[in-house]
């Protein structure tokens, strides 16, 4: 698929746009007083494979943060900060690789300006975070409603402003809850402008229905090359949101670095536990680097057969199963021996 030609814009040790990689983002959820446990959340997120991580800068104290992190993870920090500038600045001076505001809810232009040179003198980019509750009242009563039209001519607006002093290292989101809504903003900013795009559906829900509407959302847009760097909201662990962000990627193809699971749906014909198996494969599989693909499957009618592109894979029998590679059958081994056996073949490749 042709990706959207960005502006690349660096973001630490890594960069966001034009032909980086998609970058998977998660935020903080512990109380920005609770510095050890941000510390250890942010060790889990890294662990999990987390590329950035953003966090809450509610007040000045907050900022005490931002070195403690810093020292115990490699990934690029965000500091989320809404209308104190002060705290923008702070977050600068302490070391923060990016900052995401809204322009206009910062106060006067001189403020605008403040961190706008701040973070041109020290290479940060800043993420104009945009939302259906955060537009302007002259725009929302130009379109009667958070239209996309309406969201991305506040988004542009802001860009603007930061523009006016000569700030171009910009992220934009544009972000809803309603799927529809977010995929029609984001095909219409990326008409209109050329800066890299964060994707993500905003208070998407728990964690079934959030990956859910994330998949829909963010998927479609990185499908038709839309979108740089990607976060899904989930009303649940940071670290469930980047292992969800990983699978949407491995699902369309843009990351391959990792095994690729295939497994059939059972039928009547099943006469192993292939549910209980394939999420025992999946979770030993969570932290395999090789680009393969595992399937499982739950009979011999269809496994080596219907899987016969798969790397290496299992098909079920009674009480036993099939060991096969590219749909040639290796051997025929006992049912409690199935999951070491292919992780053993799994480890030959």
């Amino acid at each position: 698929m042709d990706k959207r030609n960005s502006k690349k814009v660096k973001l630490g040790n890594t960069y966001i746009g034009g032909d980086s990689p998609i970058l998977v983002q998660s935020m903080l959820n512990i109380p920005a007083s609770d510095i050890e446990g941000s510390v250890k959340q942010a060790l889990a997120l890294e662990k999990a494979g987390c590329q950035v991580i953003r966090f809450a800068i509610p007040n000045e104290e907050a900022l005490e943060l931002i070195e403690p992190i810093k020292k115990a993870t490699t990934v690029p920090l965000v500091a989320d900060i809404h209308f104190d500038y002060k705290l923008a600045l702070g977050a600068a001076e302490r070391g923060i690789d990016k900052i995401r505001i809204n322009p206009g809810n910062i106060g006067s232009e001189d403020r605008v300006k403040a961190v706008a040179d701040i973070c041109r003198q020290k290479g940060l980019p800043i993420r104009i975070g945009v939302n259906s509750g955060s537009l302007e009242k002259e725009i929302l009563a130009k379109y009667g409603s958070p239209t996309p039209e309406a969201m991305v001519e506040s988004a542009l607006y802001h860009a603007s402003l930061l523009e006016k002093f000569d700030f171009d290292d910009i992220v934009i989101s544009i972000k809803s809850s309603n799927v529809n809504t977010m995929i029609k903003c984001y095909e219409l900013a990326a008409q209109k402008c050329s800066y890299p795009l964060h994707l993500g559906v905003t208070e998407a829900g728990t964690k079934r229905m959030g990956i859910i509407k994330s998949a829909v959302g963010i998927g479609s847009l990185l499908t038709h090359g839309i979108g740089d760097t990607i976060r899904v909201s989930l009303t649940d662990e940071p670290v469930e949101e980047v292992y969800a962000a990983f699978d949407i990627l491995k699902a369309i193809g843009l990351k391959t670095d990792c095994p690729y699971l295939i497994s059939c749906p059972t039928c009547g014909r099943t006469k192993i536990d292939l549910v209980g198996l394939a999420k025992q494969v999946e979770e030993r599989l969570r932290d395999c680097k090789k680009p393969i693909k595992v399937a499982v499957m739950g009979c011999i009618v269809n496994g080596p057969g219907e899987a016969k592109e798969a790397d290496i894979g299992i098909a079920g029998g009674d009480g036993c199963g099939l060991i096969f590679k590219k749909g040639e059958i290796l051997r025929k081994v006992d049912e409690k021996d199935l999951l070491d056996e292919l992780m053993k073949e799994v480890d030959k490749l």
